[in-house]
């Protein structure tokens, strides 16, 4: 898991580099009693390896989103179970719901989904994340590019 989140780190700090002078290569929010990390990049930054290994396609138009639950309340900051789910909008407003596959790897918990775009496009980001009553939304948008 440790791996797998620092490869995704360093590409898309690799991708930052590369394409945008100004761009974090992860992010997080604090939503209720969770920290929320989140990152976006084009999926071919994922190794070969790395994508079989996680089920994820790789292509020059197919974004890979990421996404941990940490509990701030709790001491280390645990990764939470979660339900995470949520749709992609471009900007004609055309709506893609996104699936999200469970990534559980010893104490980390990841959730992470694909989606399609076209070169230089901003994708708009609305996520769902539940655990029993407490829920909240995560906002974000993210520009691509076909590389």
């Amino acid at each position: 898991m440790k791996k797998l989140m620092l490869f995704i780190c360093a590409a898309v700090a690799l991708s930052a580099a590369l394409f945008a002078p100004v761009s974090n290569a992860e992010q997080s929010q604090r939503l209720g009693d969770w920290e929320v990390h989140y990152n976006a990049f084009n999926s071919t930054l994922l190794r070969p390896e790395m994508a079989s290994k996680y089920g994820l396609s790789r292509s020059e138009t197919l974004a890979t989103l990421n996404i941990s639950v940490l509990a701030m309340n709790q001491p280390n900051k645990p990764a939470q179970q979660v339900e995470v789910s949520g749709y992609v909008m471009n900007p004609l407003s055309q709506q893609s719901r996104l699936e999200f596959k469970q990534v559980i790897e010893g104490d980390a918990v990841y959730y992470l989904t694909q989606t399609r775009f076209t070169n230089l496009e901003t994708l708009r980001f609305f996520i769902t994340i539940k655990q029993g009553k407490e829920s909240h939304e995560l906002r974000f948008h993210k520009e691509f590019w076909a590389n």
